[in-house]
């Protein structure tokens, strides 16, 4: 134990091959009083594999803000620790805010170890444009706020990137067919750097259809990535409008189809458009 204060690394570790940890990462993982994992089960193998033998408790969603204060503590006292997710690098969609926050609040050296991360080994293998992207995390698992996520997409300019899981990818796209159609390239990532590891592209409706041909195809972690939309047409604040000014006289659905109707365009379009927020992040219906 050290006689001043600790450090709080945040260590990047494989995303499934083993063999992607860095040797910093290795020896980060070596020197630390403990390390904090999100699954013990999962870092256990890992660390078995490089014959490291620090202790590891569990620290998840379900108790990283009851648990953090006491580990800073220790930290403060001069211990140190080495925060790891399952996989990829903590805090992308993994547990870990609440500690790193309070971490630099209460002035304790955090210090991150770069190493894999899903979304921009995905993205840099995905052939659509880098210059510019959003991370949305995982796409939300109720229909609606799924409906409202994508078709917020549906107007970003830039690379928009989401993570998915099997049992639901089929749905997300699905929602992606009928508010992106099929000018929209989508390129999907799969189980990257493992043994399946695969790359799919097309639009959402192409891909829907080659997943749902092989059940094998829908297995494991998924990475999507969104060509950003191309320039706003200026019809879309006319259609707004006039959504707005029958927002308060009808349903959602009923006023896409008057919408629809009236400038000619499809009725799931319209619906869309409702749901999709403005620059305050606002929809319409909301």
């Amino acid at each position: 134990m050290n006689s001043k204060t600790g450090v709080l690394h945040v260590v990047a570790t494989p995303i499934g091959n083993l063999a992607d940890l860095s040797p910093r990462a290795a020896d980060v993982l070596r020197s630390v009083d403990l390390v904090l994992a999100e699954d013990t089960r999962q870092t256990g193998i890992l660390l078995r594999h490089y014959d490291i033998r620090t202790p590891v408790i569990a620290f998840h969603e379900h108790n990283e803000r009851k648990q953090s204060g006491a580990l800073l503590d220790r930290i403060a006292r001069g211990e140190s620790m080495a925060l790891v997710s399952d996989a990829g690098t903590p805090l992308i969609s993994d547990p870990g805010y609440p500690l790193v926050s309070e971490a630099r609040e209460r002035g304790i050296t955090v210090s991150p170890v770069p190493g894999p991360c899903a979304l921009v080994a995905a993205l840099s293998a995905s052939g659509l444009p880098t210059d510019r992207f959003v991370f949305e995390g995982f796409v939300p698992p109720k229909a609606g706020a799924r409906d409202s996520l994508i078709a917020q997409i549906s107007r970003e300019p830039a690379t928009v990137v989401l993570y998915e899981s099997s049992h639901r990818i089929l749905n997300t796209l699905d929602a992606m067919a009928a508010h992106l159609g099929a000018d929209r390239t989508i390129v999907i990532g799969r189980e990257i750097s493992k043994r399946f590891e695969s790359f799919y592209r097309g639009d959402a409706a192409t891909l829907r259809a080659h997943l749902e041909a092989d059940s094998d195809r829908q297995r494991g972690e998924f990475v999507i990535m969104v060509e950003g939309a191309g320039p706003r047409d200026p019809a879309e604040d006319e259609i707004r409008r006039l959504l707005e000014l029958l927002q308060p006289e009808m349903s959602h659905g009923a006023a896409s189809r008057v919408a629809a109707e009236w400038f000619g365009i499809p009725r799931k379009r319209a619906y869309a458009l409702g749901l999709a927020r403005d620059r305050n992040g606002r929809s319409i219906w909301e």
